[in-house]
């Protein structure tokens, strides 16, 4: 059996004896020799092999060893094989100069010359073998540097994913610091007023309505700090894979009802009203305060950009699923901007609206993933957003 590892020597001759004989003296452990009995037989084994080396017997009928020769330097895969002519015509022929014209490295008379012939065949077998051991390295070299070539390009994209982290985080920092400030500054200001008052024996300004009216400041500035800090827990479990998801039984109607009531006077101070056209109850299994995350994210982002225009929430179900949609008649969102929109840290920037840390629509769409639903954004800039959700019925 021919070793497809082993050095490949070919041998032709249209003589049984002669192939057996050449055979004989040349095989070895390492080398595989293939037999070829005309030159048809011989071009069949040269497109298939890589001969380290072509031993031709000149004088063949129908294709002799001049011929045979001609062809292998006319074809791309066989014009680098050594040949080596072999006759029994004595040295009067001139056979020699006709084999170096035809592309020979060598020509032998018979009676051949034991020692000579193995010889040669050793040279010219141990350079094949340094050409396929340098033709290896240079693969192996040429397959290092694609590898380094690829790591480097793979250290790149990191690099730049970090620096693009590093600045995220500064622009998050700030943004949390701008965000937390005004509540604080708020509450501040609030508690000098109240010290001065009581410091001044003023305790009109302590008057029920007015009281009421400091302790609602108070709680819409502590639920907006609120609002930030679960915001970024939220981010983390997120980014950590520790958000969980769990499923109860849910009205969805009358769950977006409540949340639209809760959030109606929120929609006042902009001058919005929030429409609700959700007629008949729709069951499913959802995490309800997930999906009321997914409800007041919707809502606040519709009443921030709304421009003061009524905000419509409706709801509907197909066989297997619920759709709710939110739709404002605001400043709309550009194409460019609705690539990013769901990505952390990302906000719509129209001239002076530039509030919030960019995570609600971030987290919106991580807790739809999470039900195993859809979020899908339609909107053009001056003609509003319509905002739709679809979260399968039944928990997977």
């Amino acid at each position: 059996m021919m070793n497809e590892t082993s050095t490949k020597l070919l041998i032709v001759d249209d003589l049984p004896e002669n192939l057996r004989a050449l055979n004989a003296l040349i095989r070895e452990s390492d080398r595989s020799v293939y037999q070829a009995s005309s030159g048809e037989e011989a071009l069949a084994l040269l497109l298939e092999h890589d001969f380290a080396l072509a031993i031709l017997d000149v004088q063949m009928p129908e294709m002799d060893g001049f011929e045979l020769a001609q062809l292998m330097r006319g074809t791309e895969k066989t014009r680098h094989i050594p040949i080596v002519f072999v006759t029994a015509a004595g040295k009067e022929m001139n056979f020699a100069f006709q084999g170096y014209e035809s592309g020979a490295v060598d020509f032998l008379h018979k009676p051949l010359d034991i020692n000579a012939v193995q010889s040669k065949v050793n040279v010219f077998v141990a350079l094949h073998q340094q050409r396929s051991e340098t033709r290896r390295q240079v693969q192996a070299l040429e397959h290092s540097r694609q590898q380094q070539e690829a790591l480097l390009k793979e250290l790149r994209a990191t690099q730049a994913e970090l620096q693009r982290s590093l600045r995220l985080r500064d622009e998050f920092m700030s943004m949390v610091a701008h965000e937390l400030r005004t509540p604080l500054n708020t509450l501040f200001l609030e508690t000098q007023m109240r010290t001065v008052n009581l410091e001044r024996g003023n305790l009109a300004a302590f008057e029920p309505d007015k009281l009421n009216k400091m302790v609602a400041r108070d709680g819409r500035q502590i639920r907006s700090m609120v609002r930030l800090i679960d915001d970024m827990l939220d981010v983390s479990r997120i980014t950590s894979g520790k958000l969980s998801i769990r499923r109860v039984a849910v009205d969805l109607t009358s769950l977006v009802r409540r949340v639209a009531d809760d959030l109606a006077p929120y929609a006042a101070t902009t001058g919005s009203v929030l429409e609700v056209m959700a007629f008949e109850p729709i069951q499913g299994f959802w995490d309800a305060f997930r999906v009321e995350q997914i409800v007041v994210n919707l809502i606040s982002n519709a009443v921030r950009y709304g421009q003061g225009q009524p905000v419509e929430i409706s709801l509907a179900h197909t066989q297997n699923s619920a759709v709710i949609e939110v739709r404002d008649h605001g400043i709309g969102i550009n194409a460019r901007d609705q690539e990013r929109i769901f990505d952390a840290f990302e906000r719509v920037i129209h001239q002076d609206r530039t509030g919030g840390l960019g995570l609600g629509l971030f987290i919106t769409k991580q807790l739809v993933d999470a039900h195993g639903g859809a979020i899908t954004l339609q909107s053009q800039p001056g003609n509003g957003s319509l905002f739709s959700v679809t979260l399968p019925l039944a928990g997977s």
